[in-house]
């Protein structure tokens, strides 16, 4: 069989994107136009990947009415995905577009899973990574589950390479693990949470050689628009990308972990690797769909970032 990338969705949600050119508070506001996407940072990792003819098995916890509506979008696009059903109902995120540019966020919590469903999934998540050789971990965890669970997920990969993207507890918890993921992507106030001071970009080459980076073989910081900073084992590295026009920056960093995840799928050299994580989360912020790339222009953009050792 062939190899595949699976990625982990532990919080998925229903994406709506309302878009309204003046937001009124306290009074009514009618939406010309809604976006419904299958949503979560991992489904837009999965979204990406397929975008980039990589084959993919998206899982992680869903229920109810808006689970469905989810995995039945997944279906239509073709995209495979073995989710584990839980009894509560997936959640809603809605993002108001508004005021040329504002967006305004609300995100519901999510369901509480038990006991029984996060053991349940343990169980399934074992038998289906025999056919992975690359792991994403991407986003929130739902209530009810610890915030060691990334780890458990690491424990139990069996040395597949795992690109973690998470934060808070979850990250410190995956970080003083028995286990070390293969890959995180922090941006810098990810960084300073972590470390308890905050720092500049010059100081991160000292910073990511300290104790509690020991045993992560691939950390890539993110910048935004200036680019990134990555360690490879010992070997440091300063991503340089393009200006471009964005369009919709939601979702970059998912685009960008489904790039790295190719990459690293696909053996690349390290600035193959880093280039096409880079190249992902451009295209991604060029798009209006969150989780959504052009692949057309891989090549064009893949050709204008500069990666040098530093």
């Amino acid at each position: 069989m062939e190899k595949m990338i699976v990625t982990v969705t532990m919080n998925p949600s229903l994406d709506m994107a309302y878009s309204v050119s003046h937001l009124v508070l306290d009074d009514v506001n009618r939406v010309p136009q809604v976006e419904k996407t299958a949503g979560g940072k991992g489904l837009n990792v999965t979204r990406v990947l397929h975008q980039m003819n990589a084959q993919v098995l998206a899982t992680g916890l869903i229920g109810g009415n808006i689970g469905k509506y989810i995995t039945d979008q997944l279906d239509d696009a073709n995209i495979s995905h073995a989710f584990y059903p839980i009894a509560s109902e997936t959640r809603n995120s809605i993002a108001i577009l508004h005021d040329d540019g504002k967006q305004t966020e609300l995100l519901e919590a999510g369901p509480e899973i038990t006991a029984q469903e996060a053991a349940s999934f343990l169980a399934q998540f074992e038998k289906i990574i025999k056919d992975a050789d690359v792991l994403t971990l991407s986003g929130s965890l739902p209530k009810g589950l610890a915030s060691d669970f990334y780890q458990q997920l690491i424990q139990k990969s069996n040395g597949i390479p795992t690109l973690l993207d998470t934060s808070g507890q979850s990250l410190t918890d995956c970080l003083s693990g028995m286990v070390k993921p293969f890959l995180i992507k922090p941006n810098l106030s990810e960084i300073q949470a972590l470390i308890g001071r905050s720092l500049t970009v010059s100081d991160l080459r000292s910073v990511l050689s300290e104790e509690q980076f020991a045993g992560i073989e691939w950390i890539v910081v993110s910048l935004g628009s200036q680019g990134a900073i990555a360690k490879h084992h010992d070997m440091f590295y300063r991503v340089t990308i393009p200006k471009i026009e964005t369009i919709n920056p939601v979702g970059s960093g998912d685009a960008t972990i489904a790039g790295l995840a190719y990459g690293i799928q696909q053996k690349l050299d390290d600035i193959s690797i880093l280039k096409t994580g880079m190249t992902a989360g451009m295209l991604n912020a060029q798009e209006r769909k969150t989780g959504w790339i052009n692949y057309a222009n891989f090549k064009e953009l893949f050709n204008q970032i500069n990666v040098e050792r530093y």
